[in-house]
């Protein structure tokens, strides 16, 4: 059996010192009873004679055997460290419900949160860009939670079926019986660059209060053609830059919120209940963050005359913008909200630009509210609202990344 040179998270294992056991715990009698020596042995076999016969060398005239290798280590040395790598940078891995096994250090696990625990790491690409780790994951439901690490980073989460729902991740937490909001999450994403392709978050507590299926807290994050379901508080983009394509959100209370910087781009924001689609939390003027809803659809259940507002501020200075999206009826004629607070009508920014469908009513929306021209939406459009700094290795194109997605 191979002796585990990693624990359960991917560290090294230390080297345990030589003793009983020696190194890993195992020596041979041999090398448990060498005498220390300056003389070092050279054995060959003497078929004439006895077994073995010893040839002896001190170290100042070593065998012609060491002597070579002394020569050669040099040259060996130097040609590894000059040779380009010819291992992939990226690693692959598969998670199977159907699969028994619990063993690490292999490339298949039943559960998501093995995988995650337990991948190998990819290795930098030769121009000195990370790798990326690839979970391929099978059709099935998986009742678990799970969370990606800060060490984790650029894992790829791809849902192996014919759409999103083929693939659920669910639990069923609510702020009740977790002991808070945030302790309720399905997914928790810790780890920058992280992606997932294909898949649904769901939290299954239904219309109980504060229950979220994912809480995003990473930089440089994509979901592409992803759902997340649940009612109240349903995405918690907590901050980093955050990209949704062709996506799903469905809720009910402020069911997208958080502080992230974090666009919305051809997607279905769904209400299943009254109150508001988000509720941003920003809390200083100069924060680069902020919701874009681009170029997406709202939708909603029958609320039996009741409204679902655009958004109200969680945090004085919250900051969310809709550009080219349809609205339901069930959108009230003011729009928004100031969370009954008249303070935050004077730091909350919340705008619209070509509003479209029944909900849509530029003249009747709040007064501190604001519609933008063609020109004031350009900021706000996703290859600049998430590039970051122009210099800066953090410089990120997210539509250029997610067309490498499936």
């Amino acid at each position: 059996m191979r002796r585990a040179t990693h624990c359960a998270h991917n560290y090294p294992l230390p080297l345990l010192p030589s003793g009983p056991g020696g190194v890993g715990g195992i020596t041979s009698r041999r090398t448990r009873h060498t005498p220390k020596s300056t003389i070092a042995r050279a054995y060959t076999l003497d078929p004439l004679s006895a077994p073995f016969t010893p040839e002896i060398h001190t170290l100042d005239q070593p065998s012609p055997i060491l002597a070579t290798m002394r020569r050669l280590l040099p040259l060996l040395l130097a040609v590894s460290l000059a040779a380009p790598s010819t291992h992939a940078a990226d690693v692959h891995v598969r998670v199977d419900p159907t699969l028994k096994t619990g063993i690490e250090a292999t490339d298949a696990f039943p559960t998501i949160q093995m995988a995650l625990d337990h991948h190998p790491f990819a290795t930098p690409n030769p121009n000195g860009t990370p790798g990326r780790v690839f979970i391929h994951i099978a059709p099935g439901v998986y009742r678990e939670r799970i969370i990606v690490t800060q060490n984790h980073t650029n894992i790829t989460l791809l849902g192996m079926g014919q759409s999103p729902a083929d693939v659920l991740i669910t639990n069923s937490l609510n702020a009740k019986t977790a002991g808070g909001t945030f302790f309720t999450e399905t997914a928790e994403i810790n780890g920058n660059g992280f992606q997932a392709d294909n898949l649904t978050f769901e939290n299954a507590a239904g219309n109980t209060g504060q229950a979220v299926a994912a809480a995003v807290r990473a930089d440089r994050v994509i979901f592409k053609h992803c759902r997340f379901l649940g009612h109240q508080d349903t995405l918690f983009a907590d901050f980093g830059r955050q990209y949704y394509l062709d996506s799903y959100i469905e809720g009910g209370v402020d069911f997208i919120f958080g502080n992230a910087a974090a666009v919305f781009d051809h997607s279905e924001l769904h209400a299943n209940g009254p109150g508001f689609l988000t509720a941003h939390s920003r809390t200083a003027p100069d924060q680069p963050t902020g919701f874009i809803i681009l170029n997406s659809t709202v939708t909603s259940d029958d609320l039996a005359g009741k409204s679902i507002g655009l958004g109200r501020p969680w945090r004085p200075y919250a900051r969310v913008v809709f550009l080219h999206t349809s609205l339901p009826a069930q959108v009230p004629p003011a729009g928004w909200n100031d969370w009954n607070n008249p303070a935050n009508q004077a730091t909350a920014f919340f705008a619209e630009a070509n509003s479209t469908g029944p909900g849509a009513s530029p003249a009747t929306r709040v007064h501190w509210s604001h519609q933008l021209t063609p020109a004031q939406t350009i900021p706000f459009l996703p290859h600049n609202f998430l590039a970051g700094p122009p210099a800066s290795p953090n410089h990120w194109n997210p539509e250029e990344e997610a067309a490498k997605l499936p």
